[in-house]
């Protein structure tokens, strides 16, 4: 598998070339925390956008999938052998965002990883807008590798710090300054990120055949592209790891079994490993069910076709974009 589009950055020079613009007083705040250690802006990004590609007819083999009750934490895998890769529940204009006064996942990655402002205003600068959808609604999901983690932002809610309702989403928008600064912590040492950036589409009413075909591709391919971007980083004698969620099922408004279910079988379709990060209690319960039912499809078939059958005749329904 070939990628469309490539570009390789030294971290230190796009940053001093392409400096993240921000809109956002807060979010400036952030960045010169970030910048307070004296460790360097280094290291090489590698950007590769996939043109998608066609999931195998079978399944080849159960792979793992490990739910968590929490969110990304950016450690290492079970197996810290595995090269790790960070699902960015992307919009199909990649970190368009990332200045605003907005605070969801594509931006909350971003903060924490202030070069990929730099790598999108090197992109928009060179005539390559960073785009995980292409013409004719065709996905084009994206790798990045290399990317240092800078900082950690905890928009969990946290009464005793003075956030009582968190600041993810709007509520970013609607934080003091103190607060935001309570809520980031530098890293002196900063950790190094693989960011697999992927948009789920938007529907309403029933699901049909198109829109699950069109998820599992997506989520195929970018799970494909990281299995062979982790072995160009010299990782081929270990699957890679993918960490994962609820992908698409804020703001897009997607079934969280249905998208639970999806990706399982993309990861073991593209043969890598899932870490699941189901947000909170009840997400882990609604993600273990979808496992259940997986596991249970595989008992009647392997087939790719008739495991996507089973899904259609279930009749999920798209839910309601919450808004963030």
């Amino acid at each position: 598998m070939n990628p469309i589009s490539s570009y390789d950055f030294d971290a230190g020079v796009l940053m001093r070339q392409y400096p993240p613009r921000w809109q956002d007083p807060k979010k400036l705040h952030i960045f010169q925390m970030a910048c307070s250690s004296e460790a360097p802006f280094e290291g090489q990004i590698a950007y590769r956008r996939w043109a998608v590609e066609p999931p195998p007819r079978r399944v080849p083999a159960r792979g793992r999938f490990a739910i968590h009750p929490g969110t990304y934490t950016y450690g290492l895998s079970a197996d810290s052998g595995s090269t790790a890769w960070h699902v960015n529940f992307a919009d199909a204009q990649l970190f368009r965002y990332y200045s605003s006064s907005l605070m969801a996942q594509d931006e909350l990655q971003v903060a924490e990883h202030p070069i990929l402002g730099s790598l999108r205003e090197a992109l928009v600068a060179c005539g390559h807008a960073p785009q995980t959808v292409g013409f004719g609604r065709t996905p084009s999901p994206i790798t990045i590798s290399g990317i240092q983690r800078r900082v950690a932002f905890d928009t969990s809610p946290n009464p005793a710090a003075g956030r009582p309702r968190g600041l993810y989403g709007q509520e970013f928008e609607h934080a003091a300054l103190a607060q935001v600064e309570s809520a980031t912590k530098p890293l002196d040492f900063p950790t190094i990120t693989n960011i697999l950036a992927m948009a789920a589409p938007t529907g309403s009413g029933d699901y049909i055949r198109e829109d699950l075909a069109y998820i599992l591709n997506t989520a195929y391919t970018g799970f494909l592209a990281a299995r062979q971007e982790s072995e160009r980083l010299g990782r081929k004698d270990t699957r890679p790891v993918i960490h994962t969620g609820f992908w698409g099922c804020g703001a897009f408004g997607g079934h969280r079994m249905l998208m639970t279910l999806l990706q399982a079988l993309a990861g073991d379709l593209a043969e890598v490993d899932i870490e699941f990060w189901a947000f909170n209690q009840q997400g882990f319960e609604v993600a273990e069910e979808a496992i259940r039912v997986y596991e249970n499809m595989l008992q009647v078939s392997f087939s790719t076709s008739e495991i996507l059958e089973g899904m259609l005749q279930s009749k999920f329904r798209w839910g309601v974009p919450d808004g963030n």
